[in-house]
């Protein structure tokens, strides 16, 4: 005979359900007012026409709906900002890839390093967020002044490396902390050396973390206007300055809106794809 399940049950069920909705609407309201709304503003402002003094032009012109995509064929009609696009994924590429090849091996050494250790060296990665962004860009100015290497491409991925790395460290750390050493002393037993171990536990093992460190770095780098602007001048023009530049200097507001959604579009994609990457595949250690 099947039992019938009893009221207290439901009852709990119930609080469970709303113990998650009570839980879930605050975030979930957070990110429609402040993330899909404003999307939709930009969307919208996109296929309007920009106005005689800047801003938008009305909506309404005799009655009918000023709409055009007049400034997605502008984009897609000049090789100029195609070119802007591929310069600012070159660069967001290079930063990533340095990015890694400088935070894998100390997120290892810290998440192999005894425990009171591994909290100072946390603390050291996490210490240039108590100082205020502007003041460590500032800080490089002075850096590369002496040496002559202000104002280029080489001054532009410094920056970006140095302001980034720590976020390509602790994912990095989070995932290395978490596996497990006997993988390690039993392929030691079985004869792989040090490279090999390296090769075909480890390295498997975090590319979760190197796929989520890697999102966290391009992803902001894609988008950033603050670095390029003071580091590498108006000759090394990035996506994030053209689009500075077209809501604050030339007030295009519908050009500027229609560039924020093809490089919102573009992350969007980026993020899947490293969504997609960094699930672990079954079968894997």
């Amino acid at each position: 005979m099947t039992e019938r399940p009893s009221a207290g049950a439901g009852r709990s069920g119930g609080g469970e359900r709303l113990t998650r909705w009570l839980v879930s609407l605050p975030p979930t309201l957070f990110l429609l007012l402040f993330f899909l709304a404003p999307a939709l503003l930009m969307l919208a402002a996109s296929f309007r026409q920009p106005g005689d003094f800047g801003g938008l032009a009305p909506l309404l012109v005799d009655g009918r709906l000023n709409l055009s995509l007049e400034t997605y064929r502008f984009f897609f009609g000049d090789w100029i900002y195609a070119e802007i696009f591929l310069r600012s994924f070159l660069v967001a590429a290079a930063t990533t890839l340095i990015c890694l090849l400088l935070a894998y091996p100390l997120a290892l050494l810290i998440a192999r390093s005894e425990r009171r250790r591994r909290d100072v060296l946390v603390l050291l990665v996490i210490l240039p967020f108590a100082s205020n962004f502007l003041i460590r860009v500032y800080a490089w100015i002075i850096v590369l002044g002496p040496f002559d290497l202000l104002y280029t491409p080489l001054a532009v991925i410094a920056g970006m490396v140095y302001v980034h790395l720590p976020f390509m460290i602790l994912p990095l750390y989070t995932n290395l902390e978490k596996h497990d050493p006997a993988l390690l002393e039993a392929a030691q037993d079985l004869g792989a050396g040090g490279w090999t171990r390296f090769r075909r536990i480890t390295l498997p093992l975090s590319m979760p973390g190197i796929w989520s460190g890697s999102a966290l770095v391009f992803i902001p780098v894609l988008g950033m206007f603050a670095i390029p602007e003071l580091l590498g001048g108006t000759r090394d023009i990035l996506v994030g300055n053209l689009i500075k530049e077209q809501f604050l200097d030339n007030r295009d507001w519908p050009l500027g809106s229609t560039l924020s959604m093809l490089l919102t579009a573009a992350v969007l994609a980026l993020a899947a794809i490293a969504v997609r990457a960094g699930r672990p595949r079954r079968g894997t250690a």
